[in-house]
């Protein structure tokens, strides 16, 4: 039995039960429609529902443009959520390597062409909470390794202006899980890794629920820079990392609940070298009500908080790498505060209008120690500020019908504001040096979507224009930096990245066979991004624009117990700037391959055996803005195969990376060259109860 998280709330089911008794008949192909909130969605005969999100059901109006949405998203046994990811083509992590070895910091993530610096510009939630970084807006992906996942939807292009700021290039949505039972896995890895994951929940009382997620992972690490080009500073770079979260869910009278969730983590790495040990601890706390009847005006009212804590070491190798010392300590205290209040009021038994109101603060500093002498600092930086939005929203879907059109339309608007920013520099033990104070800003920016798909049988076609926009983080606006030679100064008179774009696509879905394709334009204009000014030297800057424009491709075959899925992107993408970022006009942004995609073979898991095989490509891109350093393109085989020999219990090996393929992840000034993850192999059990 597959399992499918529709994106309804658990207390949809006693609707959904309700709605079974006027749904459609049962169609001859083995197609029948499960109704949640007044949606339909049409699901195979062997899946079933999975709720605990937290969050009102799913709208409808995501299905005018291109969306994926995956399920095989258990925890454990080496698996990584941002890994998971990169099967879909033109999904783009600012590095290659994953959240074992790549520095925190550069965990940022996109879609389409619209990359050029580790902030994220696409939108990432965890049943509807953003959970960028505060400060940096990177994405902590080990934060998300202990909890129960239901499933991911992935919306690409701008958001739909119910997403809010921040969804440029798409939405990822995770979805979480209410654990009933007892289930596990611990599975032992190269170089001495260990993971280990346990989810355990029940009921509590009268329409209660509690569940309890945790896991554990640890390696010695892989050697970062590239064999050739080694020195006798070069090592292993460790990693341990874990998680523990706690949720709770009551009723609170007749088609309500109140839930609650806490959760922590705790991820220690490095590069590598020595002075180069990092840290994040992340603790995250959310408080929703939801009101959900079925065919009646539905209520989510939500609020929530994130704490980091994030500590870094950085290191100054010498040209023969026989040397080390470091170079920089840095710490960053930051704070995320949301509210939200959704009301979908019902009409004719349906809910098609949203109308709601957010408001996110973001607080955080960076304090840094530099110009060492020895292993003495020099120098003291701190640099920080504040940013608020408070936005409204409306959005309108007509209602989905078998055969026929559905159409939608949003807008939002939201008030921005920064609060007063700082930077302050002074020697150790001498006179301040820098004290400069940033004065506030504020403005307004509006955002939506216009969208329309027509569908007959098993064939849709589908058209949508967007709007979207991106606060600058506080990193960006305030934080100079150095990456060995390469100084690259802060900007605190950023203005918001702004997108215009659009696509048309058309869809085949006869139950065994899917097909997808999409062609989409987008111009982002005030992009930010890393400037070059002089040698070595850059400026974080708001180029013109960047135009991209491409093809998305999906294509699934189901054969049997098999199926069979393949994705490819292809992305032209150009700066289009002047000024004194002319160099950069028509060239081709960082960090964007122009081809990627992924050919995945999967058993449905419902006999004995199971397994899968993954062969995944990025093409060659540019490391930096002008195109001098390349990223060379890799090809990828992670593969996995298990057996369930009873009920409760099977075993699981698996590998990472089996072709030993070096993956460039980076690549310095000086040539050196990092690497992601080589192969890695696993085998371990799970157990469910």
């Amino acid at each position: 039995m597959i399992r499918l998280l529709t994106g309804a709330a658990a207390l949809a089911l006693p609707a959904a039960a309700m709605a079974q008794q006027e749904a459609p008949a049962e169609p001859a192909d083995e197609t029948y429609y499960e109704e949640c909130c007044v949606h339909y969605y049409p699901l195979p005969k062997d899946v079933i529902v999975v709720n605990g999100s937290g969050v009102l059901g799913r709208s409808d109006s995501d299905k005018v443009q291109a969306n994926s949405f995956l399920t095989d998203v258990d925890p454990g046994l080496g698996n990584r959520i941002e890994n998971r990811l990169r099967d879909e083509a033109g999904l783009v992590q600012f590095r290659r390597s994953d959240g074992r070895s790549a520095h925190p910091t550069s965990q940022g993530i996109t879609l389409r062409g619209l990359g050029g610096n580790a902030s994220s510009r696409a939108l990432v939630t965890l049943d509807g909470i953003p959970q960028a970084d505060p400060f940096g807006g990177w994405v902590a992906w080990s934060a998300y390794d202990a909890i129960n996942l239901g499933g991911i939807f992935i919306t690409r292009g701008g958001g739909s202006g119910v997403d809010g700021p921040g969804a440029l290039a798409g939405t990822i949505g995770l979805h979480s899980e209410m654990t009933d039972g007892v289930t596990g896995s611990v599975a032992y890895g190269s170089r001495d890794s260990l993971d280990a994951s346990a989810s355990a929940g029940t009921e509590l009382g009268e329409g209660g629920h509690v569940a309890l997620d945790a896991r554990y992972g640890r390696g010695d690490g892989f050697i970062p820079v590239a064999k050739d080009q080694r020195g006798t500073v070069d090592r292993a770079a460790p990693y341990e990392q874990g998680g523990l979260g706690l949720r709770l869910r009551f009723d609170a009278g007749d088609d309500s609940r109140i839930e609650a969730s806490v959760r922590g983590f705790s991820d220690r790495r490095d590069r590598g070298t020595d002075f180069t040990d990092s840290r994040i601890d992340g603790v995250d706390a959310s408080l929703r009500f939801l009101h959900n009847p079925w065919g009646s005006t539905q209520l989510l009212a939500l609020a929530y908080i994130q704490l980091r804590d994030f500590e870094s070491g950085f290191a100054s190798v010498a040209a023969g790498r026989n040397s080390v010392a470091p170079a920089l300590f840095q710490r960053v205290p930051a704070t995320g505060l949301g509210a939200r209040v959704e009301v979908r009021p019902g009409i004719d038994l349906e809910n098609p209008l949203r109308i709601g109101v957010d408001w996110r603060r973001t607080v955080g500093r960076t304090e840094e120690d530099f110009f060492f002498t020895g292993t003495v600092p020099g120098r003291h930086r701190v640099a920080g500020g504040s940013g608020d939005t408070v936005g409204a929203y409306a959005e309108w879907t007509s209602g989905e019908v078998q055969d026929g059109f559905l159409w939608t339309l949003s807008g939002r608007v939201d008030r921005w504001w920064l609060g007063e920013g700082y930077r302050l520099e002074r020697n150790m033990a001498g006179p301040v040096i820098t004290n400069l104070r940033f004065a506030e800003r504020q403005g307004w920016e509006g955002s939506g979507r216009a969208g329309v798909r027509w569908s007959s049988d098993a064939f849709i076609l589908r058209a949508a224009a967007y709007r979207g926009w991106r606060l600058p983080t506080l990193n960006e606006l305030y934080r100079p930096f150095r990456v060995g030679a390469e100084v690259t100064t802060a900007n605190e008179m950023l203005k918001p990245e702004r997108l215009w774009g659009g696509e048309v696509g058309a869809d085949w879905d006869n139950g065994d066979t899917k097909l997808s394709a999409t062609l989409f334009a987008n111009r982002l204009t005030n992009a930010i991004a890393n400037v070059t000014l002089a040698p070595n030297l850059n400026q974080r800057q708001n180029l013109d624009a960047i135009d991209s424009k491409g093809v998305e491709v999906s294509a699934e075959q189901a054969v049997g117990p098999l199926t069979l899925r393949a994705t490819y992107a292809y992305t032209d993408a150009k700066v289009d700037t002047s000024g004194a970022a002319i160099a950069l006009d028509g060239r081709r942004p960082a960090q964007i391959a122009k081809h990627g995609g992924s050919v995945s073979l999967r058993n449905n898991g419902r006999g004995p055996f199971g397994g899968f095989a993954t062969l995944r490509y990025i093409g060659g891109q540019n490391e930096d803005d002008l195109g001098l350093l390349r990223l060379d393109d890799a090809l990828t085989l992670d593969a996995g195969l298990s057996w369930r020999f009873s009920d409760a219990i099977s075993i699981e090996a698996r590998g990472e990376n089996l072709f030993d393929e070096l993956v460039p992840a980076a690549i310095s000034s000086s040539g050196i060259v990092e690497r992601a993850t080589p192969r890695t192999l696993w085998v371990g059990a799970r157990v469910s109860f």
